[in-house]
């Protein structure tokens, strides 16, 4: 069984790759059990949860019906650890023969879900934002903030990225990585204007109250959220949602745990029938993505199983490839 870390998972991705194998998942589909929850108590401090991703395939990266895996993502959420400088969420991926069960990977899962949650919601971007979009706004400075700038400027002709955070320095921090990678980003703390500006803004926080108000969307921006993965957290308003054609990652989830949805749904603001479409759509060609210029679109992601899977054989198969 290999063991990938997270430096061999960034040496062996690529976001091309990514987002094609993503793409591919949604396509042909892939089963996905619900996904389990069980809360850990504690004796003291918060208690833990304990997450559990399952998902199998018949086929491989690229499609190959001989081939098939199973896998589950092991995730722990432990909110008391940044007390001994831990992080939060950690996390292994398990990759599994499809036919014979035999573990193939033990793979890092923080990194895993980093370019697998990225990689969805540029994937999203490739379907419903503008061709000409330019100007990408992040809200967050977590580990996902490098990424989701990263994958969208895979999709689209990004030339201007701005960085918005709570705290600025860590808007500061993320901003000057990116610029030692090549790309235009600055730090900002005017968000509504930096908004009101933007083709593209993308939110991964851990925000309970509106971030994203519906009137700062200028005609043609692609709204794309990813930080509120409970009913309780959101990232935009409901005018911003009322005003944009809603697409999801997965209808299941999206409309269980997607705060940005849920909310305005139950307060009666828009009903189911205003979430379009979700990522099987779009892949399958089922229902349109943009359809023109200057409409407003928003992707609400809360996660998904096959992603975890998608990335999970990618990474995987470019191990074994690399080392043959």
């Amino acid at each position: 069984m290999k063991l990938i870390s997270p430096a061999e998972v960034d040496g062996l991705l690529n976001w091309p790759d990514m987002i094609t194998a993503i793409e591919q998942a949604f396509r042909q589909g892939v089963i996905q059990p619900v996904r389990h929850h069980h809360t850990v108590d504690r004796p003291d401090g918060a208690a833990s949860t304990l997450l559990l991703m399952p998902a199998w395939s018949d086929f491989d990266a690229l499609g190959d019906s001989s081939k098939g895996y199973m896998g589950v993502k092991i995730v722990t959420v432990s909110p008391d650890n940044g007390v001994v400088s831990k992080p939060a969420v950690m996390g292994v991926y398990l990759l599994l023969d499809g036919k014979t069960g035999e573990p193939k990977a033990l793979i890092d899962g923080q990194r895993l879900t980093l370019w697998r949650t990225a990689g969805a919601s540029a994937l999203a971007a490739r379907y419903l934002a503008r061709a000409d979009a330019s100007k990408l706004v992040v809200l967050g400075a977590g580990a996902l903030s490098g990424f989701l700038a990263r994958a969208h400027s895979a999709v689209r002709p990004i030339t201007e990225i701005s960085i918005w955070n709570r705290n600025f320095a860590g808007a500061e921090k993320v901003a000057a990585d990116l610029v030692a990678d090549g790309f235009n980003a600055k730090a900002v703390k005017d968000k509504d204007a930096a908004i009101s500006e933007a083709d593209i803004i993308s939110a991964g926080t851990l925000s309970t109250e509106p971030l994203i108000l519906g009137r700062h969307l200028k005609p043609g921006a692609h709204v794309d959220l990813i930080g509120a993965f409970t009913p309780s957290m959101r990232e935009s308003d409901d005018e911003c949602v009322k005003r944009a054609r809603v697409f999801v990652d997965t209808k299941d989830g999206a409309l269980k745990e997607g705060g940005d949805i849920v909310q305005p749904i139950k307060a009666g603001i828009v009903t189911t029938s205003h979430v379009i479409g979700d990522l099987f759509d779009l892949t399958r060609g089922t229902i349109n993505g943009r359809q023109s210029a200057d409409e407003i679109t928003l992707f609400k992601s809360v996660g998904a199983a096959l992603e975890d899977l998608a990335a999970g054989i990618l990474i995987y198969e470019k191990a074994i490839s690399a080392s043959a």
